[in-house]
Parts: structure tokens; sequence; C-alpha cells
């Protein structure tokens, strides 16, 4: 008996009993479905096409990836477990970062104040009571030499969450790799630098979209060429979700991201094979497990074909999807926290078994305050229990061919690839971004999925059903007034004490070279080495280029 007669049995099978058993049974009782961003069938059976195993699956750590982009994935090792920290002066989150590691923290991810993040420094009146409120305050070479001086910067290799000012935090930390002995074709580490996303969703832009974009083609040019460990850009569909987003457009707008940064690179001169490898991508992860795990699925394979059949990739590491997963801070409750510990744990499964590179788990009190010494290592233990207790690790691809988990796969890449169709139709990501159109849509699926909150139709519990009137009885992190005064105190003394005829000429030179095309990180890193302080950097930078003005959507 050949397939398509099996199929067509199996066809027949299914309506009887659809008819026969299941009408009756839902007749009887039956709840509604939790919405979706996916159309979801009630039961998934083998699909009604032949299909082809290692066209679309293969094997994992073969092209097209779909099964993992390491032969051995986590029973080679497990993931890295990289927890976001940062908070109040260099020195607590040096602390923090110590602690951490001493726990069995394998990475770390670095969360700078706003101001920082804006390009200001401490002492600017615009960043006035947000200097280490919602991560650490860097103003100069000197804070990131007390944040990292001392720890092991070769294995806990760190990711700057950084985009405006990518180029300065990736400088200062160069310069203090090198002047702890790490070679710099052994300095490892990631910068997000994915300033697209922050005009499309978050909104810790400086320069408009262009000049934006040309400093982080600087940082991708210099890390090729002198960085050959360090991932120059992380294209981050995370926050893009966190902002709203369906899953689909999460994929679709971080891969279309993606597309305009690697023409870019093209079009400055660059091999695509010389940059690719290093390109990584960090991804959110709610608790719906199997969508979550299939969208990891659907992106390593629409990368994989991406790179060789549009761009021409030849080397396999160019076409293997590297991300990261963070829990999604937006589904985290203010209402009954300690609910958050099973969000997270739920979290940081579906990013397991959709076989990412490495995990932040959030801490339950994140939507209260900035997490306390407990709660994060607590979030810490729970990649741990996962890792050593569950066995979810244990097989490579455990959900591979599953009916369920292959057809979402499927589903969510042909809605990606339609998507990524329509935007570059429309002219691609920079005039989505400049017309506002990306901005626009994200902001309508956020709206639709509070308004499913609102009306009940999404249960969200212990906020709008199972509720508690008691307030949370928690220990809470409490920013420290006194270390404004202190961070401040310490710039004033790093201005007056350097030597500021070498910070005058390194601003100067930045300057000039800002009005041609010469590669900006050059002297962005003697502006660094010199201490020339961020805010300093970027007045000279927004001078040159301007600030950008969202447009109204």
């Amino acid at each position: 008996m050949d397939q398509r007669h099996e199929l067509s049995e199996l066809e027949r099978a299914r309506a009887r009993w659809e008819e026969e058993r299941l009408k009756p049974a839902l007749e009887r009782v039956s709840r509604p479905p939790m919405p979706s961003d996916l159309d979801q069938a009630r039961l998934y059976t083998p699909p009604n096409n032949d299909g082809d195993y290692l066209a679309d699956l293969g094997f994992p750590g073969e092209y097209p990836y779909t099964r993992g982009v390491q032969p051995s994935m986590y029973q080679g090792r497990y993931w890295t477990m990289r927890q976001y920290a940062g908070f109040g002066t260099p020195a607590e989150t040096h602390q923090r970062f110590d602690y951490l590691l001493q726990q069995g923290q394998g990475g770390l991810l670095v969360a700078f104040d706003l101001p920082t993040q804006l390009g200001l420094d401490s002492d600017d009146p615009m960043a006035a009571g947000e200097v280490g409120v919602v991560g650490v305050a860097v103003d100069s070479l000197a804070d990131m030499e007390v944040i990292f001086r001392g720890l092991p910067l070769e294995q806990a290799s760190p990711s700057l969450t950084m985009n405006a000012a990518a180029t300065v935090s990736l400088a200062m930390y160069v310069a203090v790799a090198e002047a702890e002995g790490v070679p710099r074709d052994r300095i490892s580490g990631t910068t997000q630098n994915d300033i697209l996303k922050e005009f499309i969703a978050r909104g810790t832009y400086i320069f408009p979209p262009r000049p934006s974009m040309r400093l982080s083609v600087d940082l991708i040019e210099y890390c090729s060429a002198n960085l050959p460990r360090w991932n120059p850009i992380n294209i981050c569909g995370y926050h893009v979700r966190e902002a709203g987003s369906t899953l689909v457009q999460e994929v679709a707008f971080a891969l279309a991201n993606a597309i305009t940064y690697i023409e870019a690179c093209l079009e400055r001169g660059l091999d695509v094979d010389a940059f690719a490898p290093r390109l990584a991508f960090n991804f959110s992860a709610s608790a719906n497990i199997f969508p979550e795990a299939a969208k990891f699925r659907a992106a390593r394979r629409l990368w994989a074909r991406l790179l060789r059949d549009r761009f021409g990739a030849k080397l396999d590491a160019s076409c293997m999807f590297r991300t990261g997963a963070g829990s999604s801070g937006s589904t985290l409750a203010a209402q009954q926290p300690e609910n958050n510990i099973v969000r997270v744990a739920l979290q940081a499964l579906a990013g397991i078994l959709g076989g990412v590179q490495s995990i932040h788990t959030a801490a339950f009190d994140e939507a209260l305050a900035l997490p306390s010494e407990h709660s994060a290592l607590l979030a810490l233990r729970t990649q741990q229990v996962l890792a050593h207790e569950s066995g979810a690790g244990d097989v490579i691809d455990p959900l591979g061919g599953s009916y369920y988990v292959e057809s979402l796969t499927d589903q969510i890449e042909a809605e990606v690839k339609a998507q990524i169709a329509r935007i570059e139709d429309e002219g691609g990501m920079l005039k989505a971004i400049e017309d506002g159109r990306a901005q626009a849509e994200i902001a309508k699926a956020a709206y639709a999925y509070q308004q499913q909150i609102d009306d009940g139709a999404r249960t969200f519990v212990g906020v709008n059903k199972f509720q508690d009137a008691e307030d949370p009885r928690i220990e809470l992190h409490r920013p420290r007034p006194e270390i404004v005064a202190a961070q401040i105190e310490a710039l004033t003394a790093l201005r007056r004490n350097r030597d500021n005829g070498a910070v005058d000429h390194a601003l100067a030179v930045l300057k000039d070279q800002t009005r041609g095309s010469d590669n900006l990180m050059y002297p962005i890193l003697d502006a660094v080495r010199a201490y020339a302080t961020i805010g300093e950097i970027c007045a000279v930078l927004r001078a040159e280029f301007g600030e950008y003005q969202a447009p109204g959507i």
C-alpha cells in the first residue's frame, strides 16, 4: 500500500472519529481553547504530504539545522546559563557577578542603566532619577574596569546589552580585556548592537536609523578583522516580543532586521562568510511550550536556507542559527509573584526543548523590583534543576517527529516567510521603521493581547483569575539613594585626574572621522583609552548625526 493510500485511509478514519467520538464528547463538556498566535488543530496526525526528511529536518549539526546546530547538542555540554544582572555602582555589579559565577553561572549578561544606554553621563540633568536603577551606571573605562577586574573573562564571556552606544561599550570591554592580559584572539562575548529593534520595539535609540546602521556595521567590520571569537551583534527578537508582537512577528522582524544588517555589510565590501558565523540571536520564551519550541526549530531552518540560498554562504557556520532565550518579562506578574517561579521554569523548558544555546531565567520578583540576591539565585537554580534533574537535555531534539511540533514548525516557517516577503515588497525594514509601519503592527498585536486578558479570554493566573486580595510579602531590592552621589563623585574625580589634553585630541579626531566614511570603532577605542566618558563620546556623535524623533503611529 502506497503512502498516498495510507493517508487517504487515515483521513477517512479521522473524519469518522471526529464525527462519532470527538463531537459528542465536546457537546457534553468543552472548555474554551487558550488564545494562540497560531491556528491550531485539536489533534495532529501524520502530515498530508510526502515531505523530505533530509531536506526539511536532517540530523542535528547538519543543514538545515532544524534539529539543532550541534550534533551532540546538550549531550556535549549544557546550554550557557547567562543571567541578566547589573545595578547601582560598578562595585555592586562586580560583587553580584562574582557571586553568580561562584554559584555555577556560566556566562555574564550585563544590564546597563538607562542613562548609559542613551549615551548620557551620570551627572547629566537628563539622567536624574535613573542612575543605577535598572542596571549599572557606566560612565567611562574606569567603571568597566571595576566591573570586570579579576573575573575569569575567557570562561565567563560577557554579553553587553547595549545598542545605540554599543561601539562605546565594546571599546571599553576590549580595553579591559587587554589590560587583564586576554589576547585579542581570545576575547569572547557578545554585543547586542541591534539598533533596528530599538526603533520598532524598545525606544532606547539616540541617532537616526541610517547613521545608527553605520555604527552597527562599523562594529561588525571591526570584530571581523580584530575579534574572531566575539559575536558583534545579537539580533533581538526578544524585545520585539516583549513590546507585544505575536510569535510569528518576533521571528519575521528579527530575520528582516538580520537581512538588513547582512545587506549593509555586503555593501561595505565584507564577504558573508567573514562575518555571518559570528551573528547571533536572542529570542523570548513564553510558557506556551510547544509553539515556542517549534519557533526555534523553524527559525533555524529559515536562517540556514536564507544564508545558503539568498546570500550564497559557503561555510556551514554561516548557516547556523545560534540563539539565546530569555524569560518573557512581560508575562511576569506583580500579583502573586511566586507564580512567576513556575512560569519561568516552563519558559526555560521551552527554550531547552527548542535547542537554544543560552538561557536567561528571570527572577520571580522582577515585576516589582530589581532581583534580590535570593531571587537571582533561585532563578539560576531553576536552570540547574532543569539541566541536572529533568532529563530534558538527555535526548537530542526530543520533540522531533511529533506530529504537533513538526506541523507547528512548518506553519511558523511559512507564515514568517510570508511576512518577510511583504516587508521587502514594501521597501524593507529601514523604510518600515521610518514610516512607522513596523511599530504600528506591534502596537496592534499588543493591544489585541491585552484585550484578551481584560475580557478574560486569556487566563493570567493571579491577575484576571484565581486572584488573591493580599499584597505580596516578599523582600525586595531597593536602590540606595547614596549610589548616585558616589557615582557622580567618582566621575568628577575622573575628569579632574585624567589627561584632558589627550581626551580633547581623541574627541577631535572622532569628530573629524564622523564626517567621512572611516570605521568609527578605532577613534572611539582611542577616546575610551584616554578615559573620555560615554556622554562626551556620544555628544560628538549627536552633534554630527543628530537625534532621532520617532514618527507618530
